[in-house]
């Protein structure tokens, strides 16, 4: 039944029924990971492995979802956090993705023994929700540049350095329509599926655009790019209409036949070194991901059920398996989050028909290419909503963190400011001939700006228990100010009181 007390529509034990709704919400679910998942295989240079990157997240996916008991609703998608470390893997082939994933998940798992024999009360020690919150809302937000990034794009423009007005004009009407459907209360199907009703009427509109575009020869009104439908039925063979994901074992073992570079030893070693500290770090990640989901459905997902124990174990063994069939390791994708928020459908088995349909559809190639055909602009639109609410969960744990302290201020503004502001570590590893550092590892802006915070609350944690402070320090910004007051600027007496405004001023 639906959770009154959450606002959620399907609880997560609830099935949709009948099935046809079932089936449409979770079509709803893959629409919204896709973009993300087929980004990081283009990204790193092997846009062939799309589609074994969607089958890669399905079958991560549902091996999530047996770990956690079917009691954390949340999809599985290709990580960004791993695109330098993918970078050095690639290198070696399918084997390097492999054991770097391996790497990753095995770190996973270690964790997952620590915390069974130790609990989590070091965990909400190490990361309480000073940390949590601030972190949660920076992954939002550090994802709203490339979100605008998208829907200014148009497959055939190069005007303006790649800026599209007509492409944005897509992009807000994709987003708009989601608003409406969102917030009408008239008919509830709306609600559900807003992202699939959104992404239709900005595809149409798109069209519309890109119909006269190519009918014109105007590159400006090109917004759509159908070359992938085009070349798939160009020649039409079995291959037009089923084929099969380039599974990284298989494309493994075939590389290492044909005499491509194998893994050495060393190559294991720097494998190793470029998954494992990134690993660490998205461990961070992992937690603040299922806090913002525990607050959206109301359940501590981290200390209650299913215990952060197995979600670590399904996030790690999830991303193995993802790889081996796959190409590249998963993450729980916030983006899936922010579906679960604005549709408050939050029913696992939306999540676990949607991981079925990603391998299903791997195997279909027009769906798969007229996937691609999506715009830029018109997903763009979808992660203007997704996205902000990821920010707007964070900014929502906010509200029990007293900011008038300085402990707190202090925290909250390093992991803002170091996580918007871009600041990364980048650990080099090799150097070359010239004693220039040729190859290095890069933590995200993310991961640096929670690792900031957590030294920080450290530092001034242990400064307050060595002071003995029993009583609370004023906060640098905490003085009230009355609003009818003005301040002398530079005043010789720190305690000098405000001068008060002469009503005459405002005469």
């Amino acid at each position: 039944m639906a959770n009154k007390e959450n606002n959620l529509i399907y609880d997560v034990q609830d099935v949709p029924k009948p099935f046809g709704k079932l089936l449409v919400f979770a079509f709803q679910q893959v629409l919204a990971i896709m973009a993300a998942t087929i980004a990081v295989p283009t990204i790193v240079g092997r846009p062939a492995d799309i589609p074994a990157a969607i089958l890669g997240a399905g079958l991560g996916t549902i091996v999530y979802l047996l770990f956690t008991k079917f009691k954390s609703p949340v999809f599985l998608g290709s990580s960004f956090a791993f695109l330098s470390s993918l970078g050095v893997a690639v290198a070696y082939g399918y084997f390097g993705i492999i054991i770097g994933s391996v790497f990753a998940g095995l770190v996973y798992v270690v964790l997952a023994l620590i915390i069974h024999f130790a609990g989590t009360k070091w965990v909400s020690k190490l990361m309480p929700p000073v940390i949590i919150g601030p972190t949660v809302a920076l992954i939002g937000l550090s994802l709203a540049g490339s979100a605008m990034g998208d829907m200014v794009k148009a497959s055939g423009d190069a005007v303006n350095g790649g800026y599209n007005l007509v492409g944005l004009l897509c992009g807000l009407v994709t987003f708009i329509t989601i608003i409406v459907c969102s917030s009408q209360k008239k008919f509830k199907m709306p609600k559900l599926i807003p992202f699939i009703i959104g992404i239709g009427v900005g595809y149409v509109v798109a069209s519309l655009f890109s119909a006269i575009g190519y009918g014109a020869n105007v590159e400006y009104l090109k917004i759509i790019n159908w070359d992938p439908l085009v070349n798939n039925f160009k020649n039409i063979t079995v291959e037009s209409f089923l084929t099969y994901p380039r599974f990284a074992l298989f494309h493994g073992i075939q590389d290492n036949v044909n005499g491509h570079e194998l893994l050495t030893g060393a190559g294991v070693a720097e494998v190793a070194l470029a998954f494992i500290p990134v690993a660490l770090v998205v461990f961070a990640e992992h937690i603040a991901d299922h806090k913002n989901l525990g607050t959206i459905i109301g359940r501590d997902l981290v200390e209650g059920e299913p215990g952060l124990e197995r979600t670590l174990l399904g996030d790690g063994v999830g991303s193995i398996v993802g790889s081996v069939f796959g190409f590249c390791p998963n993450t729980t994708y916030g983006e899936s989050v922010g579906c679960v928020a604005i549709t408050r459908n939050a029913s696992v088995w939306t999540i676990f028909t949607a991981a079925c349909m990603c391998i299903i559809l791997s195997f279909i190639s027009p769906i798969m290419c007229l996937l691609q055909t999506i715009p830029n602009c018109v997903m763009g639109g979808v992660c203007l909503t997704l996205y902000g609410f990821i920010a707007v969960s964070g900014l929502k744990m906010f509200k029990n963190i007293d900011l008038g302290e300085n402990k707190n201020l202090f925290v909250v503004s390093a992991i803002l400011i170091a996580g918007i502001g871009g600041l990364s570590i980048q650990i080099p590893y090799a150097l070359g001939d010239n004693g220039l550092v040729t190859k290095s590892i890069q933590v995200t802006s993310i991961a640096t700006a929670l690792i900031l915070g957590i030294v920080t609350n450290a530092i001034i944690t242990a400064i307050e228990k060595k002071g003995g402070e029993t009583e609370k320090p004023e906060s640098i910004m905490s003085a009230p100010v009355d609003a009818d007051s003005t301040y002398e600027v530079g005043a010789a007496d720190a305690e000098e009181t405000p001068v008060e405004k002469d009503s005459s001023d405002n005469e």
